[in-house]
């Protein structure tokens, strides 16, 4: 019997890429969790899902074979984090990729000797266990010629991997047998197999072979190419090395575990299942929330900003379950950096920005937690007061989504009150905002069918537009008209794809846009306008043109870009990155660029950044971006490898991929960047620069859009002859005196205000007189039920505070009408609510007279309407309502 190697998480990950990088495979550094160019994910939420423009043919990768140790969230079971041994909101996938080269035949052993052999992981074939699926008859032959017992070989209908369109094909798991010592159910138990719901068999790897196109027609058609895809959790494996329980007993959550008992009052893990279960779901949420900040992500009420939030509220909520009443969650961030350094030390960089933003939105939960502790006190009263036990899934739903509350807690509230929750109403609740949400999703399919149009084509294609921009002997390599390759490419045929031997045409890339130009024979005839270029999966770029003229494989051309179209782009593009370090310079070094487009006429920057930008930051970054400008700083480029490009302290984006060599943007001693776009050659050509506007646009991201040159020129025209025309309108005899007559216009429009709302108190006064001398006798109490002429609801509360004062009646209910709009208001007096008579019964009885409805407090409710000829009928209808 072997004896179990005893692996730190480190050294598991570090021993699973090393041995894929023996076979071949390059290491993929981990993607930041946050999608780039995907809006089908909210998360990176496996390791393929990087992968996916490889798979479907859209890029080709540098090298067939990858590897990778893929962080990923998944909050799809949050509610399970802590009750049960494996789920987790972020974990890590370890994977090996083949897109298009090998296939079962090389993995299957590969993965056998991974896991078997004493120089890897070491372990004994005998605890290994095999599902396949049942019509996949080679992968069993494969398994077998390996080695594997037959009866540790499982046929299993579910082994088939398949999420709609796209990639699909039938994969084989691998379990590992734990022990009977190890499980949650007896030996005999119909679910005691590999690949039942138990706890001794555990799933430490999914092999999918990628064979089929899953067609709209949905059928299954076999890939031009052959992909292997694989997963292998990095904290389930963890488990198994270190002979831990549940994965919660690693060197992966243990620290953070250790850590929260001493911030706890005196609990410790191990003692009370509900309280490990709080320990389980801190230590968990702590990683995610770390991570996704990190990666740009900030917390906020929509999207991947509102699932931060809810992770962060669940983590205070089971805090304060362990005695912790006080911010403590970002403490924990230098922990998790620690445990995590080896293989994301970008963890503990950014510690501190981290920490602050998880600390800021912990003092802001813990005040919201006391408002939520309100609702939920006052909901269980008005429960009880109505004599129900049940309280409703409305309300549940609201102190969850509102409030942070899981339900759990709530139903713990409601029990110690003996209430129960209506479990039906909140679920119902919850998938309709599910549904709202799905809705607002894009609908793109997840992974596109595979195409192999051009990703055969190999043919280099230089690009000298750096240099040039008109070049004369440019000759055709390819083309493609309507999904075919083609020898000729002719008008009636619709936009021709071609990619030339060189070109001076920028493909679209880094935020850039691509140039536009013509297409020029030996003639001089124009024969075509370039209207698009983008990088073929090989990397050449890809002309989409629109012919007027036949163009001909091998056949050359004299190729124009739009001269002055292309040098407005250099001048925003130039200006973008003095922008980001300008950002960098006046906001802090957290912030990070989430995404650019240069045009022409304008740019638009992205970056992420934890509150708004004020205005005197804004025009602090606004100067300092002019007085580079100013400066007239020369540009250089350097082609250079990597690593020596990270030496000279170029800027990388994490979103980007870099090759062997790259190119590297140097404006002067201010900003260094990596960038393979088109810029000029001194910053004084951008001549000048001017925000035109700075906004949110999303959970902690902010976009400013700028101009350059003469359409910075223009816009400050633009705005100088605004100004004029308003001085003019103010008779300001110069501009400068422009703001000074607005003061004087908002003083004399204030004292107009106040006079005005003098008189309608006057008014109002007046009415009062009139209004409650008509007293109405009940049979539950005297009723004053008037229509007054006043301004709006704010005259009738005043109307009614002098009511109370003067404590004419029981009942008061006005209503008023003014553009066909209907407002009204009902009053009860303090006894009459210890009677039962309530405001809010009142209004809702009366308000559908009126074509709307109402509510509000016992003392006072208020409604508004669209019929002004039920005012009458709505007054009748009070009285009624009093004499039932």
């Amino acid at each position: 019997m072997k004896t179990l190697k005893q692996l730190s998480s480190s050294e598991v990950r570090q021993m699973f890429l090393e041995f894929f990088k023996e076979h071949g495979h390059k290491i993929e550094p981990s993607a930041p969790l946050v999608p780039v160019d995907d809006p089908t994910l909210l998360w990176i939420n496996s390791g393929v899902a990087t992968m996916k423009k490889y798979f479907d043919g859209s890029v080709v990768p540098d090298n067939p074979r990858l590897t990778s140790s893929q962080k990923s969230i998944r909050t799809n079971d949050i509610e399970n984090v802590g009750k049960t041994a494996r789920h987790h909101t972020l974990f890590e996938m370890l994977g090996n990729f083949s897109v298009g080269d090998y296939f079962k035949k090389e993995v299957i052993p590969w993965a056998w000797e991974l896991l078997t052999s004493d120089q890897w992981f070491g372990f004994e074939a005998d605890k290994l266990y095999i599902t396949v699926y049942p019509k996949d008859k080679e992968t069993r032959e494969i398994w077998e010629q390996i080695g594997i017992d037959p009866s540790h070989i499982i046929e299993d209908e579910d082994n088939f991997w398949d999420i709609g369109q796209g990639p699909s094909g039938p994969d084989s798991e691998i379990f590992y047998d734990r022990g009977q010592e190890m499980n949650n159910l007896p030996e005999d138990d119909p679910e005691s197999y590999p690949g039942g719901e138990n706890e001794r068999y555990l799933e430490i790897w999914n092999i999918v072979f990628s064979q089929f196109n899953h067609t709209p027609e949905d059928t299954y058609e076999p890939l031009p190419h052959k992909n292997i895809d694989t997963g292998m959790g990095l904290e389930r494996v963890v488990s198994i090395f270190q002979h831990a329980k549940t994965n919660f007993e690693t060197d992966l959550f243990l620290p953070l575990i250790e850590q929260t008992e001493t911030l706890s009052d005196n609990k410790k893990y191990g003692d009370n299942v509900l309280d490990d279960i709080s320990f389980k779901v801190i230590a968990d949420h702590i990683r995610a929330i770390t991570f996704a900040i990190g990666d740009g992500a900030l917390p906020s009420n929509v999207g991947r900003g509102y699932v931060i939030r809810r992770l962060i509220r669940r983590v205070v909520v089971n805090g304060k379950k362990l005695g912790i009443d006080e911010p403590f969650l970002f403490k924990m961030v230098t922990t998790v950096g620690r445990i995590m350094e080896s293989h994301y030390p970008e963890v503990l960089k950014n510690a501190d920005y981290i920490a602050s933003v998880i600390k800021s939105e912990e003092k802001r939960f813990n005040a919201t937690l006391n408002d939520g502790l309100a609702l939920l006190n006052a909901v269980i009263a008005e429960t009880k007061q109505a004599n129900q036990t049940q309280m409703s899934g409305k309300s549940a739903f609201k102190l969850y989504d509102t409030y942070g509350f899981p339900v759990e807690l709530t139903r713990e509230y409601a029990a110690d009150e003996g209430l129960t929750v209506d479990e039906a109403g909140f679920k119902d609740e919850m998938q309709q905002q599910q549904n709202r949400a799905r809705n607002a999703r894009n609908t793109d399919k997840s992974m596109g069918v595979q195409s192999d149009l051009w990703t055969d084509f190999k043919e280099t294609s230089e690009y000298v537009g750096y240099d040039e921009l008109k070049i004369n002997d440019a000759k055709v390599l390819a083309i493609a008209q309507k999904q075919t390759i083609v020898d000729v490419a002719r008008p009636n045929d619709g936009v021709a794809e071609v990619i030339f031997a060189q070109t001076p045409f920028y493909a679209e890339m880094g935020g850039q846009v691509a140039d536009t130009g013509l297409v020029i024979d030996n003639h001089g005839e124009t024969i075509g306008t370039v209207v698009d270029v983008q990088h073929a999966p090989n990397g050449q770029n890809l002309h989409s043109i629109k012919l007027t003229s036949t163009l001909k494989k091998g056949a050359r051309y004299q190729l124009i870009v739009d001269r002055s179209r292309h040098l407005k782009i250099e001048k925003n593009h130039t200006a973008t990155h003095i922008l980001d370090q300008a950002l960098r310079n006046i906001l802090g070094g957290h912030t990070q660029q989430a995404g650019s487009l240069v045009e022409a006429n304008y740019l638009r920057f992205d970056f992420n950044h934890f509150g708004s930008v004020t205005k005197d930051d804004l025009n602090k970054v606004e100067q300092m971006v002019n007085e580079q400008i100013w400066r007239e700083i020369p540009i250089k480029t350097v082609e250079t490898d990597l690593e020596s490009a990270k030496d000279m302290g170029a800027i990388a984006l994490f979103s980007e991929k870099y090759g062997d060599v790259v190119r590297v943007v140097k404006i002067g001693d201010f900003n260094t960047e990596f960038c393979g776009g088109d810029h000029v050659k001194n910053t004084n050509e951008i001549g000048l620069f001017k925000i035109v506007s700075e906004a949110g646009v999303g959970a902690g991201v902010r976009r400013i859009e700028a101009v350059t040159a003469s359409d910075a020129y223009q816009l400050l025209n633009q705005r100088e002859e605004l100004l004029t025309q308003t001085a003019a309108i103010l008779k300001a005899p110069q501009i400068k005196e422009v703001p000074h007559k607005v003061e004087g216009l908002q003083d004399e429009l204030k004292q107009l205000q106040r006079q005005n709302d003098s008189l309608q108190a006057k008014i109002a006064a007046q009415q009062a007189q009139d209004v409650f001398s008509n007293v109405q006798k009940t049979s539950k109490g005297t009723l004053i039920a008037e229509q007054v002429q006043v301004a709006g609801m704010d005259q009738m509360r005043q109307l009614a505070d002098s009511w109370r004062a003067k404590q004419l009646s029981d009942v008061l209910v006005l209503a008023t009408a003014n553009d066909d709009k209907v407002n009204m208001l009902v009053a009860v007096s303090d006894d009459k609510i210890k009677a039962g008579v309530k405001a809010g019964d009142i209004i809702k009885a009366i308000a559908p007279a009126v074509g709307g409805g109402g509510g509000g407090r016992p003392n006072l409710a208020q409604a508004g309407g669209k019929k002004p000829a039920g005012i009458g009928q709505a007054l009748k209808l009070a009285g009624q309502f009093l004499n039932e």
